[in-house]
């Protein structure tokens, strides 16, 4: 200790301590150390965003439009936002950049064009909000958005989804915070998944199955051309016509048929399962559509003939042939009084489905819309998990087939007592070693069909495999309003454009089961990571309120006195010797 004294007493003190501290200084800017104290892990990247990050070798540049005086629910998804980013930063460094917006700044360029302009010609809709704010009540447009710019590339960052209609300001703003407190949460798999997609130079192959009925028309426009093609390289498979489905597809999709498929049809699917390809299917097993109901008002539904029950039953799931009602429904325009003048009612066979809330895939999803669904049920088996992903609310009733519908009987309002079933499973993801259909009855003709193709029978899957069953073929269709407009997939050409227009997630739903079963990037446990809102119990603060003032007055002024008489008696102490 005093050779330290010494050498910092002498000529080289001062200029040994002025290279201490830029050694120091040195040292931390090469070398950070952060601690994250929460339960949730909540400021910790996770290996697959880390591996992500560390893959970026070209400059990637992010703008965030979430820059303004916004009410309080958004400065703090922008703040998290900002620190989610700089998190970012850390791992990728220079090479990556980002920079927040407001959406009335001038597009670089412009004299009067301002972002806010730019995203809405993109088709992207602001969230209109009356807040009461410091300088008095304000109307804002907030759009909640980021864009990711890398190479020639450009993808989009939703950082908020309205899930329902729970904006309304008539004093001041009423924000949902549980919904902005699950975006959050969300914004790590947002951003990381972007940037995944973003970097990948070969898009996965996807693959619609065609030969069976399955739509081709302007109602898949928004699934086509919205959905996979941005993201996949899809692809035409005629099961009728082509030999085999080609194993380089990483997902093949039957989207409703209405024609029933053979033994080879089926056997080609069985096969493609086998050797480790993932199937999405969207079947309706009964025949219901909204334009026999409109040209006769009452249609019986009828079993369609698919020839699928077996397929699936070995599976693990079964489609029955029943209809699905639910008081949480959609609505359509009737003609009530029989004088033209249409009102909305709830229409009980467009349930509008919910979620668990339990799985990568439908995690933070909002309500699903649907059209006569049927229910489905599990099969017992060790080797297949099985998970409800869709399912109706808990007030929902089946009615059996041959079921008629008819819209004059749902003009009347439904008996609540009659709905008592509830949490009717619709979509289930099924997970493991599937084995085949044909595993004990592969005929002559079907094993020539084989040899053919030149591929070899497998009996079973050789590694765990995903395959989702939904019974509800329009949850991916669109409709189509005049002059051939293709609506968002999901969205009810009734309201469209009404105060009852609904922000449904099937779109979402989708684009999160192809991800988590074909994008092997690591990311899944991020999308299952929750931020808790620790509120206050105001309860216990109210009623211990006196003792909480007493302690945080008292207990300083004590503290003070206490050190100051400790002092003073050292002292005397001290000097009375």
């Amino acid at each position: 200790m005093r050779a330290l004294k010494k050498i910092f007493a002498s000529a080289f003190g001062l200029p040994l301590i002025i290279l201490l501290l830029m050694g120091i200084n040195i040292f931390t800017s090469f070398w950070h150390a952060r601690f994250d104290l929460t339960n949730e892990k909540r400021f910790t990247l996770s290996k697959g965003t880390k591996s992500i990050l560390k893959s970026i070798d070209q400059p990637l540049v992010i703008d965030v439009f979430l820059k303004g005086n916004y009410p309080s629910g958004f400065r703090q998804l922008s703040s998290g936002t900002e620190d989610l980013l700089r998190e970012f930063k850390e791992i990728v460094g220079s090479n990556l950049e980002y920079h927040f917006i407001a959406p009335e700044d001038l597009v670089e360029g412009s004299n009067s064009v301002t972002y806010g302009d730019t995203l809405e010609a993109m088709g992207l809709e602001p969230i209109p909000l009356t807040a009461q704010l410091k300088d008095g009540q304000k109307q804002q447009n907030i759009y909640p958005f980021a864009m990711i710019h890398y190479k020639d590339r450009e993808a989009l960052v939703e950082l908020y989804k309205v899930k329902n209609i729970v904006i309304d300001d008539a004093k001041g703003s009423k924000i949902n915070n549980k919904q902005l407190n699950d975006a959050e949460a969300m914004l790590e798999y947002n951003f990381a998944d972007a940037i995944d997609k973003i970097q990948q130079d070969h898009l996965g192959k996807v693959g619609y199955a065609i030969g069976n009925g399955e739509p081709t028309d302007i109602s898949v426009y928004d699934l086509a051309e919205e959905t996979l093609r941005p993201n996949y390289d899809l692809s035409l498979i005629n099961l009728k016509s082509q030999p085999l489905i080609n194993p380089e597809f990483k997902a093949l999709i039957i989207l409703k048929p209405n024609e029933g498929f053979s033994e080879s049809e089926k056997l080609k699917i069985d096969q493609y399962v086998m050797n480790g390809g993932k199937v999405l299917f969207f079947v309706d097993r009964l025949n219901a559509e909204m334009d026999s109901l409109q040209l006769k008002n009452q249609v019986v539904a009828y079993d369609r003939g698919l020839n699928l029950e077996d397929l699936l039953f070995k599976y693990g799931v079964r489609i029955r042939p029943n209809l699905l009602l639910d008081l949480q429904c959609d609505y359509l325009p009737f003609d009530v009084s029989g004088n033209g003048q249409f009102e909305f009612i709830p229409w009980n066979y467009f349930p509008v489905l919910e979620s668990s809330n339990n799985h990568p895939i439908n995690k933070n999803l909002g309500f699903i819309s649907s059209r006569f669904v049927n229910s489905i049920d599990t099969i017992e088996s060790q080797e297949i998990k099985k998970t409800v992903l869709l399912q109706s609310s808990e007030n929902s009733r089946l009615l059996g087939s041959p079921a008629i519908i008819s819209g004059k009987k749902n003009s009347v309002a439904p008996q609540d007592e009659s709905f008592h079933g509830g949490h009717v499973p619709v979509a289930v993801l099924l997970e493991g070693k599937f084995s085949s259909l044909f595993a004990n009855h592969l005929t002559n003709d079907l094993k020539d069909s084989l040899s053919i193709s030149k591929r070899n029978y497998l009996t079973a899957c050789s590694n765990d495999n995903k395959i989702l069953v939904v019974s509800d073929g329009d949850i991916l269709m669109n409709s189509v309003i005049k002059g051939d407009q293709p609506l968002p997939m999901g969205m009810n050409p009734f309201t469209y454009g009404t105060k009852r227009q609904f922000p449904f997630s099937n779109k979402e739903f989708l684009t999160n089961a192809l991800d988590y079963m074909i994008n092997d990037n690591g990311l899944s446990e991020v999308k299952n990571k929750e931020y808790k809102v620790r509120l206050l119990d105001m309860k216990r603060i109210r009623a211990t309120k006196l003792n909480w003032q007493l302690f945080n007055i008292l207990l300083p002024v004590s503290l003070v006195l206490l050190f100051a008489f400790i002092f003073q008696w050292l002292r005397k102490r001290k000097f009375s010797l």
